[in-house]
């Protein structure tokens, strides 16, 4: 953690750096604290429209440019849009550092949304809707998050609805960037080989400019929810399923330990309780994943599965099984140091590539005002007791408590 970095700028904008001399890749981005839940009704899909938009033209280059002004060199530009972020980032050569940060800094700053574009990039939102709409597996999880948190933009879809998409035009961009915009939200995040002086240099040549802007962004807290169960008839041959509530906010004390349930519960290992339990030693499902997903002021967790319709109940007292037994007998110190080890393996190699770490960085800043180093992270988990884990699942693996929703033929 000493080869990080950070400064701010006169504007509010933070820097952070992170030396690594081993690599001739530099990854760099550029994130605000601002996100899907921040659109109002008639705003819904938005954001995420601004993300696709700010590749269409700036004051200084047009569409095509933009594109090939780094996949020339062999790099690479891309976006994302999240509940409460949006984030534009490049991968490149170090000798090309400066090329990625300027072009970087047009499209976040200097987009003009030319409305030919914003025309033609509808159809293919549009499109993009259409797409996650013919894949249940994608689209049950985004109509989850509207059964959790009804009523209120973190259960919007990001990608907005047919009818927002269909009007949206070039002022509803503006006004939202101007409603929204605030310099000491947003990170410039960066990892390579390149000294820590030459980036803060180029970055004051390139974000240094910019005109501060302070917003009074007040983000409305989700009510807690009224269980509800929801089932959906599409035209699907499995049945999807996904069960969970509302869980722990970012700066809940409770968040690691519950991270390291989830983990136990239904993680990416293949030893996850579920995994063995439904697919392994019943087979009823191809995989099975649990989620947890904290937000500034909330947060959720959710299973979600697939299976054939005759066995969604099965499937679903073998899931009910495992919470009991998790909530009836705390783990032995045998089993929490094996979750733990693994639990700390996941992040270590998480942490070990370099595009993820640089965008973990600027996160982290946003959400927490501080990035944990790996050493902090292990300490938190070596603090987790077998009594915690069993206290939490009490608390949060009630069945009476849980919304559901299905897709079935």
């Amino acid at each position: 953690m000493n080869s990080i970095q950070t400064r701010t700028l006169s504007n509010g904008m933070i820097l952070v750096h992170r030396q690594v001399v081993h690599t001739e890749i530099s990854h760099v981005g550029i994130m605000l604290d601002i996100g899907s839940r921040d659109e109002n009704d008639s705003e819904q899909g938005l954001a995420h429209f601004w993300e696709h938009m700010a590749f269409k033209g700036t004051q200084k280059k047009n569409n095509i440019q933009i594109i090939n002004r780094l996949e020339i060199i062999g790099g690479e530009l891309n976006a994302y849009t999240t509940k409460e972020k949006i984030c534009f980032h490049a991968s490149v050569l170090s000798p090309y550092y400066e090329r990625a940060l300027e072009l970087l800094a047009d499209i976040t700053f200097h987009s003009t949304f030319p409305q030919k574009e914003i025309e033609k990039e509808r159809s293919v939102i549009l499109e993009e809707m259409s797409m996650y709409y013919d894949s249940p597996e994608d689209a049950i999880q985004d109509d989850f998050d509207e059964l959790l948190f009804p009523n209120h933009s973190l259960g919007m879809n990001i990608l907005g609805t047919n009818e927002t998409v269909q009007g949206f035009q070039q002022s509803d961009l503006l006004q939202f960037i101007e409603r929204n915009m605030d310099t000491s939200r947003i990170v410039f995040s960066s990892i390579g080989k390149l000294p820590h002086d030459k980036v803060f240099v180029w970055a004051e040549k390139h974000l240094g400019h910019i005109q501060a802007k302070k917003q009074q962004v007040k983000r409305l807290q989700p009510i807690w929810m009224i269980p509800e169960k929801k089932v959906v008839k599409r035209g699907v041959t499995q049945s999807h399923v996904a069960l969970g509530r509302q869980s722990y906010a970012l700066a809940n004390p409770n968040r690691m330990a519950f991270f390291t349930l989830i983990n136990l519960l239904g993680g990416p290992g293949m030893n996850s309780l579920l995994n063995v339990s439904v697919r392994e030693r019943h087979g009823l499902v191809y995989s099975i994943e649990a989620s947890f997903t904290s937000y500034i002021d909330s947060g959720f967790w959710a299973i979600y599965f697939g299976t054939e319709p005759n066995q969604v109940n099965k499937s679903i007292k073998l899931i009910m099984r495992e919470f009991d037994k998790l909530q009836q007998k705390a783990l032995s110190l045998p089993a929490l140091q094996k979750i733990k080890s693994q639990l700390k393996g996941q992040l270590a190699m998480a942490e070990e590539g370099n595009l993820n770490f640089m965008l973990m960085m600027a996160k982290n800043l946003l959400d927490r005002e501080k990035i944990e180093s790996l050493d902090e992270l292990f300490l938190q988990i070596d603090a987790i007791t077998s009594d915690k884990l069993q206290s939490l699942a009490q608390e949060m693996f009630v069945p009476d408590q849980l919304s559901y929703l299905i897709f079935e033929p």
